[in-house]
């Protein structure tokens, strides 16, 4: 992390020509003390960074001092061009500006290595769209980059899973896409830090209102942990059951309710055991009765008994259609 930053300082400086350790702490959302180590590191690496006194003081590279990506490895320049997805530039307002970035990326590298970075962008595309292109509507989304971007409180108007909408006053830290969703991320007036999925939120009113940003806080991490805490804490309904060996490819794709936990050989009787697991036990049963006679449960036996009832209750249901 503190190499990255170091190389990030040194291109910064590269192109700025002068910064204060000011400048350079908000860049890279860390404290002056942190810079001030930052930049006796690099001196010591014997890159010449120079610290100018006074009114008009700050860091710059000795003149004429330039660094370049002639040092890059092959795997490190594919990293690089790796693309990102059309989607989430789009919504970010970032395509033409990433596609600028790229060229002016490609036109520093050497003629030898020019042809490894475009021959990424013909082999890796990244697509986080769904099938039937669903398109979620963020409201206010630009109020909340540039709330994000500027530290400035917002008040927004925000609908909770259970339908019920609240008034809320929040300091934006972040943006998060997972998959092709945005997640909101803020921090409550006594510090607590919340997820928002973005599409829940009404209304943004922007706050003349500003907040110092967490300094020890880093999106990143922060999301790793929110989405494991939240992971541990889902509900857990686990089932065994026996499948035809024909819908055995169906089962590797399993929608949203059901995971795969475990699949065996075929047994002396023509079925293949498997393990899943829902969130529910109602998920188990609708699911396992889409598959009617190509699957029986065998643990747990209640869940046996409430497939026979469903089941039952579909025959009798149809009987009586039958008779009108």
């Amino acid at each position: 992390m503190r190499g990255d930053r170091l190389v990030s300082i040194l291109l910064l400086l590269q192109a700025n020509g002068k910064m204060t350790a000011k400048q350079l702490a908000e860049k890279m959302e860390v404290s002056e003390r942190t810079i001030y180590r930052d930049m006796e590191a690099l001196s010591g690496t014997g890159i010449p960074v120079i610290a100018d006194q006074g009114k008009n003081g700050g860091w710059r590279l000795l003149e004429n001092y330039r660094t370049n990506l002639t040092g890059l490895k092959e795997s490190e320049i594919r990293a690089l061009f790796i693309p990102q997805s059309p989607q989430l530039l789009k919504d970010l307002g970032l395509t033409r500006t990433s596609e600028e970035a790229r060229n002016k990326l490609m036109a520093s590298l050497p003629e030898s290595y020019r042809h490894n970075g475009e021959e990424i962008w013909n082999r890796i595309h990244v697509d986080t769209g769904t099938w039937r292109k669903q398109k979620e509507k963020i409201v206010a989304f630009d109020v909340l980059k540039e709330a994000i971007w500027k530290n400035h409180k917002i008040k927004m108007e925000y609908r909770g899973r259970d339908g019920t909408v609240s008034i809320r006053i929040v300091e934006p830290l972040g943006l998060v896409a997972k998959g092709s969703r945005w997640y909101f991320i803020a921090s409550k007036e006594k510090g607590e830090i919340r997820n928002y999925r973005a599409t829940r939120i009404l209304s943004v009113i922007p706050l003349e209102e500003t907040f110092e940003r967490p300094e020890d806080f880093n999106l990143s991490q922060y999301w790793n942990e929110s989405t494991n805490t939240f992971i541990e804490r889902l509900p857990k309904y686990d089932v065994q059951i026996e499948a035809a060996p024909s819908i055995l490819p169906r089962l590797t794709f399993t929608d949203r309710f059901a995971r795969l936990v475990d699949v065996e050989g075929e047994n002396d009787r023509g079925w293949i055991p498997v393990k899943l697991s829902f969130n529910t036990e109602e998920e188990a049963k609708g699911y396992i009765l889409g598959f009617a006679d190509q699957m029986k449960v065998i643990e747990p036996k209640a869940l046996q008994e409430k497939v026979l009832e469903a089941a039952q209750s579909i025959v009798d249901f149809y009987s009586i259609l039958e008779d009108d």
